[in-house]
């Protein structure tokens, strides 16, 4: 059974140590994710159209909102993995053009071979996340470290865009497709029906389909999953809600439904993920 052996979370986004057994659905995050093996048996993340392995020498790099999915080999031991989901704010804070960490291509490839440097920092930050969970601004230090080390090795430089020209010419999504959004991002719990979505916001099923995957690069089953998901992670490490009532409140018609849907996108159960995720938060 996968589980989160850690989880660390702050300005930065969160970082989740996993240990992996079982797949994951396809699915996508808004953040720039990079996936770190630090011991057990190699193994591989489908990613688009494409197997990517993960292994002692190579990195799984995915760009914000690009769909993949976990593809274990059931004939293999556990991997335990370091998961980076990364939040482009901050990394800007590092150095300015790193703002561009949302952009689909900030990752040329989706693999990587990777330094003996990174793999040490990979196995440091591991290390401070087990032995020492509440030492938060350790774990932010030794983050800021390893993805300074992976952008410098895997990302192009790309400048902070300042013409008002660029800004203009990038396309903007049809009003439509920015109204069904913004009522995903409000309110996933309440999107019960697609095809329903599609009518209230003007567009036929087909249309509305493939308008929304062109305008943010994941179906609109996909961009509801991470709305939902991120609302969860959330009520499931800050709060104290049961997770009936997180259940209840996100759309999910019984709990159990819920609980599935959490290990299948996250790695974890919910009650393991607040469990590991109340190691790093004092108070509880």
């Amino acid at each position: 059974m996968s589980n989160a052996l850690r989880i660390a979370r702050g300005r930065f986004g969160r970082v989740a140590l996993l240990d992996m057994d079982r797949p994951l659905v396809w699915h996508a995050h808004p953040h720039c994710h990079v996936l770190l093996k630090v011991e057990g048996a190699n193994t591989q993340f489908s990613v688009r159209d494409r197997l990517v392995p993960l292994t002692d020498e190579s990195a799984v790099l995915i760009n914000a909102w690009e769909p993949h999915a976990y593809a274990h080999d059931q004939t293999r031991a556990k991997t335990v993995i370091l998961a980076l989901y990364i939040e482009p704010q901050w990394l800007g804070h590092f150095r300015p053009n790193w703002a561009a960490s949302h952009a689909p291509d900030f990752f040329a490839s989706n693999v990587g071979l990777i330094t003996p440097g990174i793999r040490s920092r990979t196995r440091t930050l591991a290390e401070a996340m087990v032995q020492e969970p509440n030492s938060s601004k350790a774990h932010e230090t030794l983050l800021g470290e390893l993805m300074t080390a992976l952008i410098e090795r895997f990302a192009e430089w790309r400048a902070v865009p300042n013409s008002i020209r660029d800004l203009a010419s990038r396309s903007v999504p049809d009003f439509r497709i920015r109204n069904a959004v913004e009522r995903m991002k409000a309110s996933p719990g309440e999107i019960t029906d697609l095809d329903r979505l599609a009518i209230d916001v003007g567009l036929s099923r087909a249309h509305f389909f493939r308008l929304f995957e062109t305008s943010t690069g994941v179906t609109p089953r996909v961009f509801l999953n991470v709305q939902r998901l991120e609302q969860a992670v959330a009520a499931v490490a800050d709060g104290r809600d049961s997770f009936a009532t997180i259940s209840d409140r996100l759309g999910f018609s019984v709990p159990a439904h819920f609980s599935r849907f959490f290990h299948d996108h996250a790695g974890s159960s919910p009650s393991i993920f607040r469990s590991v995720t109340r190691l790093s938060a004092p108070g509880f």
